[in-house]
């Protein structure tokens, strides 16, 4: 492709980056939810690490006690993704987004890097919070950079999750349920399943139960499932719902 083709291509996806961006900061709604996020997660984090008493030789596995929040982080993330298109179709005003940036595709892909950006922050620095908290509250604690760099991650494909989902749903409320059903209802139900087997496998295919083994630093052969392999788990759900959200996207009427 020639530097006049590229340039053809990047001004507008540029313009809609833009485009995004000036919607996500000029909204105070947007940047409250973003410091719910962190202060949940920093929050959570600290005060499970300052209730858990543990010297030298403690048995708990310190890393995942210190991000503990991450739980509490997503839920405030979750809803902030859902919002980002969801709004607008509550409101009507995807039509004049559409109308703006008449690729729709574009639009989407804009959205959805314009939302990993700022999440990608809020999680750095409620995860970084988290782990120095861990670090101060427990004295045996030591950092280990998988799980701090698997939360972070973690963080950014339940955006994706919400994202896609809010854009096949167009309803922000009905994907912002659906995602917490997924984080909170379905450990739930797996546990309250008799068959130990079945219970095993609605652990390794549930978005967030598979993905939070990523924080996991002890008793890994425990695990219903590795902690890489769990976070791949919650990839494979937020590619589907990205691609459910961009199929009923360029496909339906706004």
């Amino acid at each position: 492709m020639s530097s006049t083709a590229r340039d053809a291509v990047r001004g507008p996806v540029r313009r809609a980056v833009h485009a995004e961006w000036t919607k996500l900061r000029t909204s105070a709604g947007n940047w409250w939810l973003l410091l719910g996020a962190v202060a949940a997660t920093i929050g959570l984090s600290a005060f499970v690490s300052g209730a858990i008493s543990c010297v030298a030789g403690c048995t708990a596995d310190l890393p995942k006690v210190s991000l503990t929040g991450v739980q509490l982080g997503q839920a405030v993330v979750a809803i902030l993704a859902a919002m980002v298109i969801g709004n607008e179709y509550a409101t009507g005003m995807v039509r004049v987004s559409l109308a703006a940036v008449p690729g729709r595709t574009r639009l989407f892909v804009a959205k959805a890097v314009v939302l990993l950006a700022t999440t990608a922050v809020a999680s750095v620095v409620g995860v970084a919070g988290s782990v120095l908290a861990g670090r101060v509250l427990l004295p045996a604690h030591e950092f280990v950079w998988r799980p701090a760099v698997g939360s972070v991650l973690y963080l950014e494909l339940v955006a994706l999750l919400s994202l896609g989902l809010a854009t096949a749903v167009r309803s922000p409320a009905a994907a912002a349920g659906i995602v917490l059903a997924l984080m909170y209802a379905w450990p739930i139900v797996a546990l309250a399943v008799g068959d130990k087997a079945w219970s095993r496998r609605l652990d390794q295919i549930g978005p967030m139960t598979a993905g939070a083994a990523v924080q996991v630093t002890k008793d890994l052969a425990a695990l219903p499932i590795g902690p890489w392999a769990g976070l791949g788990v919650l990839a494979l759900w937020a590619v589907a719902a990205m691609l459910a959200g961009w199929v009923v996207l360029v496909r339906r009427d706004a």
